[in-house]
C-alpha cells in the first residue's frame, strides 16, 4: 500500500500546499481496522477565503486561455491518473475503505471524466442567425460561469471530484474543491496530478475545513463566488441552497436516492439477480445509485429471492487491500451502525432476516443483508440505506409496482427488468432522471446523470455537464 508519509496531506492554495492558519490537523481512518492514516490540514475559514480569492485572481487568466490549451492540459491529467491508476486505487481503498476491485473501477471511471471533457472543451457551441423582424443578427455564445466551490462525498472520493473538475476547468472556471473529512486524500491526489499536468496556479484549489459548515457558508457569500456544485444528502443541499440564495450563486446539486428495482413477470431471473448485485453491491451499497427498493412479481418472488440470498451469501467481506474479498468495509463505523439500526428496525416493523448483520470484530464492516416481508412505507423504504442491505416486496401487477417505485420523494435512478417492450414502457413511466433497463450500471461520462424531484438539480457528465459551468450571453448586432 501506499506509504503514509509520501502523502500530500495540506490544503492547496494559490499553487502552494499549506498547513492550516492555525496549524490544526484532523486523523484520517483506515475503516478497515479503524487505524489512523495520517492528519490532514484542517483549514480555516481564513484558508477558504484565500483560496476563494486566489481562484478569482486566476480567473480572467483561465477564461481567456484558448480551449484547446484547456483541453490539452486536462488530456495530459488523464494519462498521467491513467499511469498512476494503481495509486489511486490504494488510495481509496485506505481512506474510503471499499473492496479493491470496487476501488479500482472506480479510479477507471474517475479518470475518464478529464478524458470526456478534455474533448468537450472544444466543442462549446454557439448561435447566430436572422432575428425574425430582420432587424438585427442574433449573436448567442457561451462564457464562464467563473469562480466554482464543488463539494464533494466520500463514497466516491475520486469519480465525484473528477465528475465536477472536468467539466469546470473545460469551461474556463476556477475551482475550490472541498471533499468529505473521512476522504481527502484521494482528493489530495487529483489536486495534485492536475497541477503536474499544468494547471495554472490559482486555477484549482483544495480545502479541508473541519467542521465544515461555517467556512462553506463563508465561500458561498463571498461576491467572487458564482457556482456551487453539490453532491450530497438533501438534508445538506436544503441548506446550501439556502445559503447560495443570498448571492443568487447559480447552484447544480446531486442529492440523495431511493432506487427501485423493479423485477416485471417477463423477466429473466439470473440476469436480474446479476443486475441486481451491481446495481445494490457497487460500493458496498453506499452509493446514491444503489437500488434500495426491489419490487418482485409474484410469479417470480420466491425464485428471485433465493437466487439473490445465494448470491448475497457468496460475498467475502474483508478488508479491501485483499484482493479475494469482494466487499469491504463501510466507511466509517458511524454508518455501520446507521445501517445496523435500519436492519433492526425493519425487523421490529414486521420484516424477516434471511441471512446478514454485522461484521464480527473490529472494522467497520457490515455483512450482506437479505429483508422479505418488508412494507412498502416503513423506514427502510423511505430511507437511503447506503449500505449492503436488499429490502425485497411483492407486487401482482405493473400499475401497483409504478404506484410503489414512484412513492418517494426522490428521483435519481431506478431499475427494471423484464421483456424489453414491456419495461422500456415501464420505465417512461417512473419518475427518476436515469433508468437502467436490463442494466446494472448506467453510469457513464458520456451521459447526462443527475434526478428529479429531490435528488437534485442539473445534470454532470455528457453534453450537459460543462453547460453548469457556463453562462450564456446574447449579443444583437
Amino acid at each position: 500500500m501506499t506509504d503514509p508519509t509520501t502523502l500530500r496531506r495540506d490544503s492547496y492554495i494559490d499553487g502552494e500546499w499549506r498547513a492550516a492558519a492555525d496549524g490544526a490537523r484532523y486523523p484520517v481512518h483506515d475503516p478497515a481496522d479503524g487505524s489512523v492514516i495520517t492528519e490532514f490540514a484542517a483549514a480555516t475559514v481564513e484558508d477558504c477565503l484565500a483560496a476563494v480569492e486566489a481562484a478569482e485572481r486566476a480567473r480572467p487568466a483561465w477564461a481567456a486561455r484558448a480551449p484547446r490549451e484547456r483541453s490539452e492540459i486536462l488530456r495530459a491529467a488523464f494519462e498521467l491518473m491513467t499511469a498512476e491508476a494503481e495509486t489511486m486505487t490504494e488510495l481509496i481503498i485506505a481512506e474510503n475503505g471499499k473492496a479493491y476491485a470496487d476501488a479500482k473501477a472506480e479510479a477507471g471511471y474517475a479518470i475518464e471524466f478529464f478524458r470526456w471533457f478534455a474533448e468537450e472543451a472544444v466543442r462549446v457551441g454557439g448561435d447566430y442567425r436572422l432575428a425574425p423582424a430582420g432587424d438585427k443578427r442574433i449573436v448567442v455564445t457561451h462564457q464562464p460561469i467563473g469562480v466554482s466551490v464543488l463539494i464533494t462525498p466520500w463514497n466516491f472520493p475520486a469519480a465525484m471530484a473528477t465528475r465536477k473538475l472536468g467539466p469546470a476547468l473545460a469551461a474556463g472556471c476556477p475551482v475550490i474543491l472541498k471533499p468529505a473529512a473521512e476522504t481527502p486524500l484521494t482528493a489530495a491526489y487529483v489536486v495534485d496530478a492536475l497541477a503536474r499536468a499544468g494547471v495554472p496556479r490559482g486555477v484549482v484549489n483544495l480545502v479541508t475545513p473541519e467542521p465544515p459548515g461555517p467556512a462553506v457558508a463563508a465561500m458561498l457569500h463571498h461576491e467572487a463566488v458564482r457556482k456551487l456544485s453539490f453532491t450530497g444528502s438533501t438534508e445538506v443541499g436544503r441548506e446550501l441552497l439556502r445559503q447560495s440564495a443570498d448571492q443568487v450563486v447559480d447552484a447544480s446539486m446531486e442529492l440523495g436516492g431511493n432506487a427501485p428495482f423493479l423485477v416485471l413477470s417477463g423477466a429473466d431471473v439470473d440476469d436480474a439477480v446479476a443486475g441486481a448485485m451491481i446495481a445494490k453491491m457497487r460500493n458496498g451499497g453506499a452509493a446514491c445509485t444503489a437500488a434500495n427498493r426491489f419490487y418482485v412479481h409474484a410469479s417470480l418472488l420466491d425464485e428471485f429471492t433465493t437466487k439473490i440470498t445465494k448470491a448475497m451469501g457468496e460475498q467475502r467481506l474483508g478488508p479491501g487491500r485483499d484482493r479475494a474479498n469482494t466487499l469491504g468495509a463501510l466507511v466509517s463505523e458511524t454508518e455501520r451502525d446507521k445501517v445496523a439500526g435500519l436492519v433492526d428496525r425493519a425487523v421490529a416493523d414486521g420484516a424477516e432476516l434471511i441471512i446478514g448483520g454485522p461484521g464480527d470484530g473490529a472494522g467497520a464492516f457490515y455483512r450482506p443483508t437479505v429483508l422479505t416481508g418488508v412494507r412498502h412505507g416503513t423506514e427502510i423504504t423511505t430511507t437511503e440505506i447506503f449500505g449492503p442491505v436488499v429490502t425485497i416486496i411483492g407486487f401482482d401487477e405493473i400499475d401497483q409496482a409504478v404506484a410503489l417505485a414512484n412513492d418517494t420523494i426522490f428521483g435519481l435512478i431506478s431499475y427494471v427488468y423484464g421483456e424489453r417492450g414491456q419495461a422500456l414502457a415501464v420505465a417512461e413511466r417512473l419518475d427518476s432522471g436515469m433508468v437502467a433497463v436490463n442494466r446494472g450500471v448506467v453510469s457513464d461520462p458520456a451521459a447526462p446523470f443527475g434526478g428529479m424531484k429531490q435528488s437534485g438539480l442539473g445534470r454532470e457528465g455528457g453534453f450537459a455537464g460543462i453547460e453548469e459551468f457556463l453562462e450564456t450571453k446574447y449579443i444583437g448586432l
